[in-house]
């Protein structure tokens, strides 16, 4: 109980100071009103919502300590009914992760077995959080050797995996979603629509439908529950890519996403970009160095 209580003051303390220094260098909108609005109201909005959906740049330093902030203000709002869900750990290192959140393992051999990303020092304060304040993560990303898998193979490549590597998987067929959300991929691949390109866009599908299945099937298990999801903006904005897959999965849930965006003017949105991208958006002044 000692070291739940340290650790609890030690997130309390970065947060107050990282509060007073990072102030200035974020705004966050409601995009139905275009008013600016706090963390705190975000979270009291969850009070009728499954599922909070971050998009975030990941090597946007301030959208990191949002993310935080947003976990510590949930935990405390929602106490003993939270989960962190994130891109960042794939469905087969869930063994490994829930080992070192129960403190089992070394921290060297959990960033080594579940292959945290490069840049993991961004992402430890809520893994850290998710340890000390005993709340569950999942690991909701398709193992990326599944994803390549796909991008040299097709989603029919799936169906040559065991049952082993398929029950890291959400059921098959993956449903490759059409219309709104593909144009926006074509966009972002400079409008080529080859083959190769066409099983880049399954491989995507896949992606988000293994995040949607993850939160489906843990919210299956664990109702009630709130699931703080974290990843790539692409994934979640306007509410297609994994949000949409998890509609398919779960019709009844309400979610609610987020959208943060850097090197932007903070505090003159352009709304017509912004106004269908989530329900919030997080505007940053951070510059990624050349």
């Amino acid at each position: 109980m000692k070291n739940i209580l340290a650790v609890s003051l030690l997130f309390s303390t970065f947060l107050a100071f990282g509060q007073q220094k990072m102030a200035d260098h974020y705004k966050i909108y409601n995009t139905a009103t275009g008013k600016t609005v706090t963390i705190d109201d975000i979270v009291a909005d969850m009070a009728s919502a499954n599922v909070l959906f971050f998009g975030e740049e990941h090597n946007d330093t301030t959208a990191h300590y949002m993310e935080l902030t947003i976990l510590k203000t949930l935990i405390a709002k929602y106490p003993a009914r939270v989960a962190l869900s994130m891109e960042m750990f794939e469905t087969d290192t869930q063994p490994v992760v829930n080992e070192y959140l129960k403190g089992l393992i070394r921290e060297k051999n959990f960033i080594t077995d579940a292959r945290a990303w490069p840049n993991y020092k961004d992402y430890r304060p809520l893994v850290e959080l998710a340890k000390a304040s005993n709340i569950n993560l999942i690991a909701a990303n398709a193992p990326a050797r599944y994803t390549n898998m796909v991008t040299r193979m097709g989603l029919s490549g799936l169906d040559k995996l065991d049952a082993t590597g398929k029950s890291h998987l959400p059921p098959l067929p993956i449903d490759t979603a059409a219309g709104k959300y593909y144009q926006k991929f074509e966009t972002i691949m400079g409008g080529h629509s080859s083959m190769p390109g066409m099983q880049i866009y399954q491989s995507q599908n896949l992606w988000d439908a293994t995040m949607a299945w993850s939160i489906a099937q843990y919210l299956k298990v664990h109702p009630g529950i709130k699931i703080f999801q974290m990843n790539g903006g692409f994934h979640s904005e306007e509410k297609l890519g994994a949000v949409a897959q998890l509609k398919k999965y779960s019709p009844g849930l309400r979610v609610l996403n987020i959208a943060s965006l850097s090197g932007t003017d903070i505090n003159q949105p352009d709304w017509s970009k912004y106004t269908n991208l989530a329900d919030y958006i997080i505007l940053t002044d951070f510059k990624a160095a050349n």
